[in-house]
């Protein structure tokens, strides 16, 4: 019978064909790259570049691309003759109109205006449609510059600006005419409309009105372009309308507007205010007759042009103090246009302006609550310098504290709130609406009353009860949310955190307050990651029980006289808890954020204590005790495992040289050989276990002192011993395939060499030219910029070997 292989020799049977594999597989993606290589064709030079595909078909068809091309030459060819004769024209007019006597002017705008005019008639009858426009654009143009002429002759009697107006308003009738008497043409009808913007606004300027002149002369050439473009059938002038009626009424609703925010008084408010009315008025006219995908705009338009018309007196008569409360207020008396026979898309659209109001004006507050919340911060520095008399002195805040902010906030709550509950009349129910609602009302009525007292300057202990109460009310809505949309019960959340947050550090002026409002909050979003139903709400209260609970245990050493890194121990007990209590929860999803909230607590804890090197290591390996306590759990084992290691190799560290030790080898080999030991036992009852488990700890310890030793050690003796073992653990590491022998003992190995040879690199640094070292660098990169996929290869040979060790 022939004899069963062994499995360290099935062992290094796989290993060889995975070696052939890995040599094969090289093989192939180099003939790969070359027969690539070899089947893309050289560009020709300067070749002209290949045609684009027709669309998704290909290559158009013949009688297709002829006529393509013929089109695209008779434009251009068209296009440059155009552009010639009016360079001609232009000229003529410039240089040679003053040379001819009125004869000879009369006779050639006579003759050659008259001819351009009638050229396109003949040229449509001939069906030549391209033609014809191009020569109907030389024609408005040839009547433009006759207009330029004609000034010379009896524009100075009128002014500039009236016979500009004059003129345009001749031209745009002219071309009006021209373009219906001669139909087909494309370009005289929307030019006339453009020509059509300027007659009233440049007559505004000759008479010298003020801006409310301009404003309703562009008012009222935007009713005009509007009427166009809802009565004229033709599509180019109606989008040319359109266009132009939005662009002038923009900019008449942007004058009244600015002349509404700065008026002159109240009376003086009127004028602007009328200007906005009838521009809403003709807004919403256009939006009952536009198509619904249009109109939502122009109710926008018409109910934020209503908003500022009503506003600017409230705003005269108030002060600006108040103007938002002013504008917030007509604002919401917008929602009664539901009642107003208007159609859906045109409500819509009164509805977002009345929205952009309100979200416009707690834009406006946001500056207070920004300050309310963070000016506990700006005086955390002085913790526990006392209890200070008001609210305001607690926040160390400069600002004009006033009722506005609060009202607005308060308002924008109850009117947000009532749709929350009863939802807009006249229209269905909508689920988007209803949580946006909820959602700002929760927020706004929680900065109003925030803002509300900081404005009655409350006493500081009434102001940390009411914020705990705040707190309470906000965790309890965010509790018993099952029937809420998840949207409220989102921003009930958050808004719990963000100002448990804020309160934690307005508790820091005086020790009573910290311990008292700490461990009320502690136990609210203990309570509340009991109580709750949602995974996410219990998981988020559940971690900021555990990081309020960090507040009261670093406060703990200095109440207690202890020193600085004393105080860390107290913090400790904060991990410890969260360790029990993972313990318990077990593969919970809440386990996770309780244990990395505990984790951030032990964090802490290091920190205090860094001041002091005995400390500093107590603390590192009470650590690595909680940490394998966790690694006691199979589903913790490797992240907690490994944090125990390092935990425990880094208090071992600190200990030495709290120690002052020169030596460390004295006491770090009496902890490594057992550890070996250990992990030799370990891999003989599991063969799978990792290398690093087994033996990274152990190996470690002696290593990591050892090379920072070797730096410091002038000597030979030491790097030679140190150098000898990680040369003969790299030498084990790579017989027995295990990686943290091969890579902690290489690495050491590489440290140890590197420190020997500084001197001579020094001296070598030293003797070359200033040149040289950046001229190898430069060799170096375009060296493995040109070999980078070979060294791409070679990385992923070497990443597959590394995983493949133990």
């Amino acid at each position: 019978m022939d004899p069963v292989p062994t499995p360290a020799e099935k062992l290094l049977a796989v290993d060889r064909e995975l070696s052939r594999l890995d040599a094969r597989r090289a093989q192939l993606l180099d003939r790969r790259a070359w027969l690539l290589r070899a089947l893309q064709p050289p560009a020709p030079w300067g070749g002209p570049p290949q045609a684009q595909p027709w669309g998704a078909w290909g290559a158009p068809p013949p009688g297709v691309a002829r006529a393509s091309a013929r089109h695209g030459a008779q434009h251009v060819l068209l296009t440059l003759g155009g552009l010639l004769l009016a360079v001609a024209a232009i000229a003529f007019t410039l240089f040679s109109w003053g040379s001819l006597g009125i004869g000879g002017r009369t006779a050639v705008l006579v003759t050659v205006t008259a001819g351009a005019l009638a050229a396109p008639a003949l040229l449509l009858r001939r069906r030549l449609s391209a033609t014809a426009d191009a020569v109907a654009a030389l024609a408005m143009l040839l009547t433009l510059l006759d207009a330029v002429a004609w000034y010379g002759l009896t524009g100075p009697d009128l002014g500039g600006a009236a016979y500009a107006a004059v003129a345009f308003g001749v031209l745009a009738a002219a071309w009006t005419a021209y373009g219906l008497l001669v139909r087909g043409l494309s370009l005289p009808l929307p030019a006339a409309v453009l020509a059509g913007q300027l007659p009233l606004v440049l007559w505004a300027w000759a008479a010298g009105a003020g801006a409310l002149g301009h404003g309703w002369a562009l008012l009222v050439t935007a009713v005009a372009d509007g009427a166009v473009a809802l009565w004229v059938t033709r599509r180019g002038v109606r989008v040319t309308a359109g266009v132009c009626a939005a662009v002038t009424g923009a900019w008449a609703l942007l004058v009244a507007l600015v002349e509404s925010v700065w008026p002159s008084g109240v009376v003086g408010a009127l004028a602007p205010g009328a200007l906005l009315l009838a521009g809403a008025a003709a807004a919403l006219y256009a939006g009952r007759r536009m198509p619904d995908r249009l109109a939502p705009v122009a109710g926008a338009v018409a109910g934020l042009a209503a908003v500022a018309a009503v506003g600017g007196p409230v705003r005269a008569a108030a002060g600006p103090e108040w103007a938002v409360v002013g504008y917030l207020l007509c604002g919401v008396a917008l929602v009664a246009v539901v009642r107003v026979p208007l159609s859906a898309a045109v409500r819509t659209g009164v509805l977002v302006a009345a929205a952009a109001v309100a979200a416009g004006s707690v834009l406006w507050t946001l500056p207070s609550v920004v300050l309310v919340l963070g000016g506990p911060l700006s005086g955390s520095g002085d913790v526990w310098a006392g209890a200070p008399e008001g609210f305001r002195a607690a926040l160390d805040a400069r600002w004009p504290w006033g009722a506005p902010a609060p009202v607005v906030l308060l308002l924008t709550a109850v009117v947000l709130g009532a749709v929350y509950r009863r939802g807009v009349p006249g229209r269905p129910a909508d689920a988007r609406l209803r949580t946006a609602a909820g959602a700002g009302a929760l927020g706004s009525g929680w900065a109003g009353v925030l803002l509300v007292v900081v404005a009655l300057d409350v006493p500081y202990p009434v102001a940390l009860l009411v914020e705990v109460a705040l707190v309470a009310g906000l965790l309890v809505v965010a509790v018993s949310g099952a029937d809420r949309p998840a949207g409220v019960v989102r921003t009930a959340l958050g808004c719990a955190v963000v100002g448990g947050g804020s309160l934690v550090a307005l508790s820091l002026a005086a020790e009573p307050a910290t311990y008292a409002v700490t461990l009320a909050l502690c136990a609210l979003a203990a309570g509340a990651a009991v109580r709750a139903r949602a995974a996410a709400v219990r998981a988020v209260t559940a971690g900021a029980a555990v990081l309020v609970a960090v507040v009261p245990a670093c406060a703990l050493g200095p109440s207690l006289g202890l020193p600085v890194a004393a105080g860390a121990l107290p913090v400790l007990m904060v991990p410890a808890s969260t360790v029990a209590l993972g313990a318990v929860l077990r593969r919970r999803p809440v386990a996770v954020v309780v244990e990395s909230a505990g984790a951030f607590a032990a964090l802490v804890a290091v920190a205090v204590a860094v001041t002091d090197a005995g400390y500093w290591a107590l603390v590192l390996a009470l650590c690595g005790v909680l940490a394998s306590a966790t690694a006691v759990r199979p589903e913790r084992r490797r992240t907690a495992g490994a944090a125990a290691v390092a935990l425990f190799v880094a208090a071992a560290w600190v200990r030495l040289a709290a120690w002052e030790v020169t030596a460390p080898e004295a006491y770090t080999l009496p902890v490594t050989l057992p550890a070996l030991a250990v992990g030799v036992l370990r891999r003989r009852r599991d063969p799978e276990a990792s290398s690093w488990t087994a033996y990274g700890a152990g190996l470690a310890v002696t290593l990591v002192p050892g090379v920072v030793a070797v730096w410091t050690d002038p000597g030979w003796l030491r790097p030679l011993l140190l150098g000898l073992g990680a040369l003969a653990l790299t030498l084990a590491g790579a017989r027995f395939r295990l990686a943290a022998p091969l890579l902690l003992g290489g690495g050491a190995l590489a440290l140890v060499g590197l420190h020997e040879l500084t001197p001579f690199v020094a001296q070598v640094a030293g003797a070359l030219p200033r040149w040289l070292p950046p001229a190898l660098a430069g060799v170096l990169l375009l060296v493995v910029g040109a070999t980078y996929e070979r060294r791409m290869r070679d990385a992923r040979r070497l990443r597959e070997a590394l995983t493949r060790l133990r």
